[in-house]
């Protein structure tokens, strides 16, 4: 609340961290499954002033032994990052000790970061459609654009136990296959004429589908590394 009127007083002139959104990241980290996943966006700027956030998921202060510590646990990590990157809303920042890690804190780089950095650039972009409309399994999607050709993609994490749910792409994307590209044992998932897929996700983490023959062009080496 204070955020936002900062920037309604000040004729939104400026940007601003997402604070909240990195504390919602914080406290889910924490809370495991007892955090509601739907409610993961609530509060925060990219909600509320989408334009006017800079979102981040740690920083130098919030990372251990600083003055807001409020480090978000490892294993959330992936998680909190395909929401700042793959969404669109907001100016997403990258903290270095997630990058790179930090060893003097004996912090490793988060695995997947560089790969969603890859990610976003070559895919995420196109119309947005949320499933934030489950305690634990959430996801959003995707359509891609004439300016990135084959760029969809669809976005599913849990807290929880994994499962499935069902997005929809476009029908622009109807029959087209997508892979996994985090966690490559995931089902391929073929649209159906609507554009409509049942994506899955393992236990506490998350899953990112692409086309496979885009996916394939940039990654020969594989979905899981760069």
């Amino acid at each position: 609340g204070e955020l936002g009127k900062y920037l309604q007083k000040t004729g939104n002139q400026f940007w601003l961290f997402d604070v909240p959104l990195h504390f919602n990241f914080f406290k889910a980290s924490r809370s495991g499954d007892q955090f509601p996943m739907n409610k993961l966006l609530d509060g925060t700027l990219i909600q509320s002033f989408p334009d006017r956030a800079v979102t981040f998921v740690d920083n130098h202060d919030t990372q251990p032994s600083q003055g807001l510590d409020s480090w978000v646990d490892g294993w959330f990590k992936t998680i909190a990052y395909a929401i700042i990157l793959l969404r669109g809303e907001g100016t997403p920042c990258v903290f270095w000790g997630d990058l790179y890690g930090i060893p003097h804190d004996k912090i490793n780089a988060v695995p997947d970061l560089k790969l969603l950095l890859q990610i976003r650039k070559h895919f995420a972009s196109g119309a947005l459609h949320d499933y934030f409309d489950h305690e634990h399994i959430v996801g959003f999607t995707r359509e891609g654009s004439d300016a990135k050709p084959n760029s969809s993609l669809a976005v599913i994490m849990s807290n929880s136990k994994g499962g499935q749910k069902e997005m929809n792409l476009g029908q622009q994307n109807a029959g087209k296959k997508y892979i996994d590209i985090i966690y490559a044992k995931n089902p391929p998932v073929i649209l159906d004429n609507n554009g409509n897929g049942l994506f899955s996700v393992g236990n506490g983490t998350a899953s990112i589908y692409v086309q496979e023959k885009a996916a394939k062009k940039l990654f020969l080496s594989g979905y899981s590394s760069i």
